[in-house]
């Protein structure tokens, strides 16, 4: 009995054994696995030629190339891309199978989903007349649930406004998008009491402006919004305030390209503007003016230099700025640019 029971013992220590030694056998191999894969990935973020880093991907060959030695380093690349082709924009969209990307000019980023106005099926089919009246009821609670709270219809007619003003003023998509988080902070840091939507909107589509370097000017903001300049100076200097934006002093010759292309004159005319600024600022001339007087004086200025026909009141008419300013600030900028020796004065101007 003793035998059988120590026999029986001797062959679940043996087994024990076997097993043991066969989990690390199985862990060491596991580790040589992992090694190798560590050291293959390496191996393949450089050149098995000359050891360079600088690999390029040609997805259209599917190969990897080193940038310095030539070598194919990869090749039958997987294409993760569509499996159809487009030639243009609109056939681009009605391939593709993805809806549009999310965007802050929305007020719930275009994530939900929109009913369309037209009343035809999935086939192109007009609808019967109790269906159009079905679709209708389907568009107005569609509409409702987008806007579920007053904070969401705050938000959408604050952005609509952002995008009308943005477009009346011709500004990219890159300063709504800016103009759009900047009201959305305005928004969860409870800025709007005893605030009008518009004043916010059109503050902080300024700030936005002003942020990309592409300025408008107070009068030309105020034009297209709907409260009066003076709401909206102090919606804005509040907003810059509470929100610790950091907003540089607008730049006179931020304003010139833009003048100069509505006043169609050359590009030397325009180059000699940005010289007079330039030296203004050298001098300290453009401490406590207006930057939209200056671009303006600097490029009547310009155009008197360099013989070209432009009136003061051409430039007014553009630049929304009078001509008693126009005429002071431009005294003032050929008084610094005579004194500016390098330059040679108003001769050496015209002469260039």
């Amino acid at each position: 009995m003793s035998d059988a029971l120590h026999a029986r013992t001797r062959e679940n220590d043996e087994e024990r054994t076997w097993r043991d030694h066969s989990a690390d056998e199985s862990r060491r191999a596991d580790q040589n696995e992992t090694r190798d894969q560590e050291s293959t990935e390496e191996e393949s973020l450089q050149c098995p030629e000359c050891g360079s880093t600088d690999l390029v991907t040609d997805d259209e060959r599917g190969e990897t190339v080193c940038n310095d030695c030539g070598l194919v380093v990869d090749e039958d690349s997987i294409d993760r891309g569509p499996e159809w082709r487009a030639f243009d924009s609109a056939e681009r969209d009605e391939k593709s199978r993805v809806g549009a990307p999310t965007t802050n000019l929305m007020h719930d980023k275009g994530l939900s989903t929109n009913i369309g106005w037209q009343d035809k099926d999935a086939y192109g089919n007009s609808l019967s007349s109790n269906q159009r009246q079905k679709m209708q009821r389907l568009r107005t609670w569609n509409e409702r649930f987008r806007t579920r709270d007053s904070k969401e219809r705050n938000l959408k007619q604050a952005l609509g406004e952002i995008d009308r003003m943005a477009s009346a003023l011709g500004l990219p998509e890159n300063v709504r998008e800016t103009a759009s988080v900047i009201y959305r902070r305005a928004l969860d840091e409870d800025l709007l009491p005893g605030r009008s939507i518009e004043g916010i909107a059109t503050a902080s589509l300024h700030a936005a402006a002003r942020m990309a370097q592409v300025p408008r000017s107070i009068d030309e903001v105020a034009r297209v919004s709907r409260v009066d300049e003076d709401e909206f100076e102090r919606a804005y200097r509040y907003v810059v305030r509470e929100l610790s934006l950091e907003i540089q002093p607008a730049d006179p010759a931020e304003y010139v390209p833009r003048f100069a292309s509505d006043l169609d004159i050359p590009k030397e005319t325009e180059r000699t503007a940005n010289d007079l600024l330039e030296n203004a600022k050298r001098q300290n001339v453009h401490s406590g003016k207006s930057p939209v007087g200056l671009a303006a004086a600097a490029l009547y200025a310009a155009a008197q230099l360099t013989n070209e026909e432009l009136t003061q009141a051409d430039v007014s008419e553009v630049t929304d700025i009078s001509e008693v300013t126009i005429r002071n600030r431009y005294q003032e900028l050929l008084e610094a640019w005579d004194l500016d020796s390098p330059h040679g004065g108003r001769s050496g101007a015209a002469e260039a």
